[in-house]
């Protein structure tokens, strides 16, 4: 065992067992997950033939690279690790794409076509939704409150598409929205102005038009003695008002 990719797939493979053999659920456990990824690198220490680990890797990658792997989505969880990544999708195994500040860009990642089935059952896995040929498509929700949408083939040509659309936080007020540019001053002042009147407000566009985060700089206006109820198909609103439920 002489390179940082042997010693990870050693402990991962510890660490698999391991969790098979104490019936954890990864996904709904990663903290405990995190603590037998602990142990399992404290006997891979201890053992003769990688007494020298910490000269081969750096034993903290390794622990997040089989903490990624067993509990979260392998090589696609720095990009779920990252808040400035709006969107993931997946044209091909070898083209993972993904969106920052509505820009695509290409990533370095590249996976196999049998990667790609396992980290989208992985990822159904908490949703108890199916994917097969009766049912060639799927829209779910992720335990991060991304929206996971899957198309396998006849209905795509060759390749199952994946896209994943993450909710990120860019505003919590209107005025938040002044900063970005979205709005000027006077515009910022008269939407915090019709919130607390009370005014009715219709918030409508595009996919990636800026909708939900609209709606949540709007809602941050609403006075702390207002009560908020949202009926919601996707949860995405994100606020830290008092009464809201």
């Amino acid at each position: 065992m002489d390179t940082g990719l042997s010693v990870t797939a050693h402990v991962e493979a510890q660490v698999r067992s391991a969790i098979r053999c104490r019936g954890i659920d990864p996904m709904r456990e990663p903290e405990v997950v995190h603590e037998v990824i602990a142990e399992c690198i404290g006997d891979v220490l201890a053992t003769d033939s990688v007494s020298q680990l910490h000269s081969l890797a750096d034993l903290a990658v390794v622990a997040q690279e089989v903490h990624h792997a067993v509990a979260g989505f392998g090589p696609l969880q720095q990009f779920f690790d990252d808040p400035t990544v709006e969107e993931l999708w997946i044209n091909e195994p070898g083209r993972v794409f993904i969106a920052r500040e509505g820009r695509s860009e290409l990533t370095t990642v590249v996976l196999t076509d049998s990667d790609v089935r396992d980290l989208v059952e992985r990822m159904l896995r908490a949703s108890g939704r199916r994917l097969d040929l009766s049912n060639p498509f799927v829209d779910a929700m992720l335990p991060d409150g991304s929206r996971l949408h899957v198309v396998i083939p006849d209905i795509t040509r060759a390749h199952w598409a994946i896209n994943v659309r993450r909710f990120v936080v860019a505003a919590r007020h209107v005025h938040d929205l002044v900063a970005k540019g979205t709005l000027n001053m006077q515009a910022a002042d008269f939407l915090e102005a019709a919130v607390i009147s009370g005014l009715n407000i219709l918030v409508a566009g595009g996919t990636q038009a800026g909708k939900t985060t609209f709606l949540n700089a709007l809602l941050g206006c609403v006075p702390s003695s207002e009560r908020i109820v949202s009926c919601e198909e996707v949860f995405e609103i994100r606020l830290s008002h008092q009464k809201w439920r």
